[in-house]
């Protein structure tokens, strides 16, 4: 079934559009994933290979300033975590995430170096963007947590993005695509159709 976004944020097709140096772009974890590493296709769709990438490369390339936040390493590694134990449990054979993570020190190395060169990958590419979590924060995340459609990685991204006055973000996740005050660029067919259909599409 067909998700019904209803969309509040403007939305960009990144498929057409070129990025300018006046830019600021926070770039959501998705995207990283299948930038920085090398077992994403595992999972990914042949668009998100190839669209965000080229997009974000681009972007780097016309001077925009491309940011990240330390959040993306938690939500990164969870990824990387998922997918190396979804492999090994198809490849090799069917085992516990626990006993996955416990009982396999060889793979847990080879996690470990995975996770830190996807994460090299992402500090020399982007400028970080700091969000303390305290009181106030975690208290603004909650109240945004029953407006927003969104997960409990992306509200910390979204109050991040608030402190810092950043409103642009890459990303193929649609929740974004939900959120009003800010500007999604994406190649996610659906987020795009649905916004367009509710007059919700940028073009630059």
């Amino acid at each position: 079934m067909a998700i019904n976004y209803t969309i509040q944020a403007d939305v960009v097709d990144i498929t057409s559009d070129m990025p300018k140096s006046s830019d600021v772009f926070i770039v959501d974890t998705n995207v990283w994933f299948w930038m920085t590493y090398p077992n994403a296709d595992q999972s990914a769709i042949s668009y998100q290979l190839s669209n965000y990438p080229k997009y974000v490369n681009v972007a780097l390339g016309k001077g925009a300033k491309v940011c990240r936040t330390g959040f993306s390493l938690a939500e990164l590694s969870h990824r990387i975590e998922k997918t190396e134990f979804e492999i090994y449990s198809a490849y090799v054979k069917p085992i516990d995430l626990k006993e996955y993570r416990h009982n396999l020190p060889t793979e847990r190395t080879r996690i470990v170096s995975e996770v830190q060169a996807a994460w090299g990958q992402v500090k020399s590419l982007a400028e970080p963007i700091v969000l303390t979590i305290d009181e106030p924060t975690t208290d603004s995340a909650l109240a945004r947590f029953q407006t927003d459609k969104v997960d409990g990685y992306d509200l910390f991204i979204l109050e991040a993005m608030k402190n810092h006055g950043v409103v642009q973000v890459i990303t193929d996740d649609g929740d974004f695509a939900t959120v009003s005050g800010i500007q999604v660029f994406t190649a996610n067919r659906n987020v795009i159709n649905s916004a367009r259909a509710q007059g919700r599409l940028l073009a630059r």
